[in-house]
């Protein structure tokens, strides 16, 4: 008999780790009156030099994106190789030290003079950010694991990665309310990301001394039929292929994994493709239309909590709701169908306050109600559907190659994020 979940202990672990996993690209995005802070002198000069350098500030959310995501792909791909020759713990544990240093390094930069060498500050912060890819290799491992447990964990994983946003967010607007220096306020937030990665370092190794946990991801397991909570249309246990029941060190196979997973795949990608276009290079620039009063709303709030604290809220809630419903089902054509029906949500963002502008000067969408509710329908879609579909694509493949499929999964996640990142600049440089 399996032993139950004491005191939903593994439950907690994960959905703590999911928080985790999504902390560096939360700090850095979130933080964007520090990067606007320390970037400030950029505008000073007028000639070539000084536009070229007002760019990297205007635009400094997009680079982000791009320097974040993009090595995030590189690092999926060497997971996805080392996922059988390179013990999860090892891999998991390194890329938390890993992320640890990266957000000491930007701690302490936090109080450094830095305005005699402000170009040179944001190499070294996109250097950062490149490096705190590392976080993939966690966030890719932490869900592969999951995907030998129970649905509900994989479940509590992808909430926590939206909770992390919302803290993020949270702290930000807390950190910005208490404290009258940009400074003192910001490293207050580097130093809560900090405990926090000491913390999911301590909650991971103590995962496996759990009863649960080490009765789950025993081998004895891997002849039950996969996990068929995924409304029942699972692959039924007789074709498990018995020749992987074996721990391997080679390779997992490929095809057989991306065979089963892409349709899913595509919608992943597609989701998180229209996201990150949108949130927060488009999103965070939209201003209050009565900015111009110059109301600590219309200025210094309106941003972290109408583009922020309310996406990252509504992406949790929609990633809650999975917990309790989950249609379409992983077959269904419905589910593309929505997928490719948020779209819309590009020319919505586009054609709102968004600011500064410099082809498209039309706004349509003059009031500051606009965004919000566009925002919140954004975050919310963005949670459901793609809980749905990173939840269905380990559970529709035999359970030898889950672990093997949730990397594949993250990897279509990342892809879109990627991608989608790359778009984010020309879209912004086009509005």
């Amino acid at each position: 008999q399996k032993p139950n979940d004491r005191l939903h202990g593994a439950y907690v672990i994960f959905f703590l780790l999911g928080i985790g996993s999504l902390l560096p690209w939360n700090f850095f995005i979130t933080a964007k009156h520090y990067w606007t802070y320390k970037l400030q002198n950029c505008s000073d000069q007028a000639d070539p030099a000084g536009q070229a350098a007002s760019d990297l500030r205007d635009f400094f959310e997009s680079y982000i994106s791009i320097a974040s995501t993009v090595p995030s792909v590189l690092c999926l791909i060497g997971n996805f190789l080392l996922v059988n020759k390179v013990p999860a713990s090892v891999r998991i544990l390194s890329s938390l030290f890993v992320m640890l240093a990266v957000f000491l390094v930007i701690t302490v930069l936090v109080k450094v003079d830095t305005s005699a060498w402000t170009t040179c500050f944001f190499a070294l912060t996109i250097g950062c950010v490149v490096v705190s890819s590392a976080s993939t290799v966690f966030a890719s491992s932490i869900f592969g694991l999951s995907s030998r447990f129970p649905m509900k964990n994989l479940q509590a994983l992808v909430s926590g990665q939206a909770m992390g946003g919302t803290i993020s967010a949270v702290a930000s607007v807390i950190d910005l309310a208490a404290a009258a220096d940009v400074t003192d306020s910001t490293l207050a937030y580097f130093l809560t990301a900090d405990i926090f990665i000491v913390i999911c370092i301590m909650v991971y190794l103590l995962l496996p001394r759990l009863e649960y946990s080490s009765q789950e991801e025993s081998p004895s397991l891997a002849t039950e039929p996969p996990d068929s909570s995924a409304e029942g249309e699972a692959e039924p246990g007789g074709t498990t292929n018995t020749s992987f029941l074996t721990k391997s060190t080679s390779i997992p196979p490929l095809r057989p994994i991306l065979q089963k997973t892409a349709l899913l795949g595509f919608c992943l990608f597609y989701v998180f493709f229209i996201s990150i276009i949108i949130f927060p290079s488009l999103s965070s620039n939209i201003d209050s239309v009565s900015k111009s009063l110059g109301s600590p709303w219309s200025t210094k709030y309106f941003a972290p909590l109408t583009s922020f604290l309310l996406y990252n809220f509504a992406d949790w809630c929609g990633r809650q709701i999975t917990a309790w419903i989950q249609v379409p089902g992983p077959k269904s054509k419905l589910l593309p169908a929505l997928v490719l029906l948020r779209t819309i949500f590009l020319p919505l963002f586009i054609l709102s306050n968004y600011q500064p502008r410099a082809h498209i000067q039309t706004v349509v969408f003059n009031r500051d109600i606009y965004p919000v509710v566009f925002t919140a329908l954004l975050g919310l879609s963005n949670g459901y559907l793609g809980t749905l579909v990173i939840v269905y694509g380990p559970k529709i493949v035999p359970k030898e190659l889950a672990e093997a499929a949730g990397v594949v999964m993250t990897f279509y996640l990342t892809l879109g994020l990627a991608v989608g990142s790359a778009c984010s600049v020309l879209v912004v440089h086009l509005v």
